[in-house]
């Protein structure tokens, strides 16, 4: 009989894939289903990348490209970094793969040794433990709740570092919640982690472009302690600010040698990144800050619009988020309650009857490492989330 490896057994399936799913099933049975689960923009990618990709395959750039990604990119990449953030990088500091997520798990891959812990604060982007477990590392959970504005404090880092750590992942803006570390917060971890020469940084960039104060950029842990760059590993992609989720590309900048390990890894598994991709995306960064700028504008209305929505029922409450395109609502005053038969325990519980029942698809908070609340992508119209709302303050009028 075929055996499965202890990975493949412990493995867990995405749950945003799985609702995804669960969505498109309910969908294939003819009911109208919202789904405000996965975190992809609903705008089309830019002309430019979108022409680029096509360029390319017309052209024949369709071949191998080194594992790392093409030096043409790399060095594009060096540049957007000086531009947006002010920070000196070269080409051999960058690595380009398959999207931002491979990034982070050939980053962890490369970094933990069986029983390395790797600090992870809730609430958090629910693929972040499932990738540490895979790189035989553990997930050092950290509960960081309303009490901290759902972000790390440094006492709480201070408090999680042992001989074991090997470094520390976070996002800013956040995923799940839309929230984003100041430079005054980003400085008081400095302090800490510069107290601890064995952690490595991974600094989750995905929805740096999608800020709503008016900045070009989120604050930055390098912006405030660039001693801190030679152990610290930036994350970005194409996936959010230019729309290419389904190109795959992603990058990563950080010390040489670490990022030489990363495309060694990269070599002998997925061999090289997407070289339409790689053209695409080279396209996009010199050509779409029009484009992402336009982008925040219209994140910034469906925010608007759909806090109105939200804060209008009466048992929620929403973090106003400062960044990417997530509302993290608070739905800890409907558990307890019962709709029909069933009583609601959990933030899984509430989500499962949303789907189910009013056909709405959202992520309970619970996978996310912190019960009582759900997690809603607002990259959708301002109807989309209207209608979607209207159906939740039916489902909640309905608790008893």
């Amino acid at each position: 009989m075929l055996q499965l490896s202890k990975r493949a057994q412990n493995l867990k399936t995405s749950p945003t894939l799985f609702l995804v799913a669960k969505a498109r099933e309910l969908a294939s049975q003819g009911h109208d289903v919202i789904s405000l689960t996965v975190g992809e923009p609903d705008w089309p990618t830019f002309k430019a990348p979108s022409d680029a990709g096509i360029e390319a395959i017309q052209k024949g750039i369709t071949k191998y490209t080194p594992a790392n990604g093409t030096l043409e990119l790399r060095k594009a990449i060096t540049e957007k970094m000086k531009h947006e953030l002010g920070f000196e990088y070269t080409p051999k500091e960058i690595t380009v793969a398959s999207g931002a997520k491979y990034i982070i798990f050939a980053a962890l891959q490369m970094l933990c040794s069986p029983g390395d812990e790797v600090i992870v604060a809730t609430p958090y982007w629910v693929s972040y433990p499932t990738m540490i477990e895979l790189a035989d590392g553990v997930p050092h959970i950290v509960e960081c709740g309303e009490l901290e504005n759902f972000k790390i404090t440094p006492e709480k880092l201070e408090k999680a570092i042992n001989l074991k750590t090997r470094a520390f992942l976070f996002c800013s803006p956040s995923n799940p919640t839309g929230l984003s570390y100041t430079a005054d917060e980003l400085k008081a971890l400095a302090e800490v982690l510069r107290k601890h020469p064995q952690v490595a940084i991974i600094s989750d960039d995905i929805y740096n472009r999608l800020v709503f104060d008016g900045s070009k950029v989120a604050p930055h842990i390098l912006s405030v302690a660039p001693d801190l760059r030679e152990r610290t590993v930036l994350v970005n992609g194409g996936s959010k600010a230019y729309s290419m989720t389904g190109w795959r590309i992603g990058w990563a900048a950080g010390p040489e040698k670490l990022i030489t390990a990363m495309a060694d890894y990269q070599s002998q598994s997925t061999g090289s990144p997407s070289s339409i991709s790689q053209h695409a995306l080279l396209a996009g960064l010199r050509t779409s800050e029009s484009d992402i700028n336009g982008v925040v504008e219209k994140l910034i209305s469906r925010k608007v619009s759909g806090l109105k929505e939200l804060q209008a029922i009466e048992h929620f409450k929403v973090a106003e988020p400062q960044g990417a395109f997530y509302f993290w609502v608070d739905i800890r005053n409907c558990l307890g309650k019962t709709y029909q038969d069933r009583v609601v325990r959990t933030s899984k519980d509430f989500c499962d009857i949303l789907l189910e029942k009013f056909f709405v698809a959202t992520v309970p908070g619970a996978e996310c490492g912190t019960e009582g609340f759900m997690r809603l992508s607002f990259a959708v119209s301002e109807d989309t989330m209207k209608r979607a709302v209207g159906r939740m303050r039916d489902f909640v009028g309905q608790l008893v």
